[in-house]
């Protein structure tokens, strides 16, 4: 039994030299640990995104809803107002609600396409999470060239 602790670890003037069994352990220690870490950052950062939307979902159905309903009641005055205008016409109507329809048609292809720019911008990580361990890399990179 002396022997192996004499294998496991060399004395030298007081100070103890490490084997490379015992470095190893270390290290995949660490590395454990560091994964851990990281792996508890984005699942709490996944947790407040879910909050934030869970709180919020009440919110926009209820402002969908009076969005629609005011949109549909000035869709149908503006329907009235270009009827107006074809007045001595059979097909007012049909010539109203095709001008107003072109022309909502056109205002939301205009905002879907914004819509559309604004989503191909941005990712799907979480961001912090993403420079924490961008930061971690440089830090590991600069440890091997050290």
């Amino acid at each position: 039994m002396n022997e192996h602790v004499e294998s496991e670890t060399r004395v030298f003037g007081g100070n103890h030299e490490r084997t490379l069994r015992n470095i190893l352990r270390e290290i995949g220690s660490q590395l454990s640990e560091f994964l851990d870490t990281r792996v508890q950052m984005a699942k709490s950062e996944f947790r407040e995104t879910l909050g934030a939307v869970k709180t919020a979902i009440p919110l926009a159905v209820l402002a969908v809803a009076l969005l629609v309903t005011g949109l549909l009641l000035l869709t149908l005055s503006l329907v009235s107002l270009a009827a107006s205008a074809f007045a001595g016409s059979t097909y007012a109507w049909f010539y109203a609600f095709l001008i107003v329809g072109v022309c909502v048609v056109a205002f939301g292809a205009l905002s879907a396409f914004f819509v559309a720019n604004q989503f191909r911008g941005r990712g799907h990580f979480p961001k912090r999470t993403i420079e924490v361990l961008k930061a971690d890399k440089t830090w590991l990179q600069n440890q091997a060239r050290g």
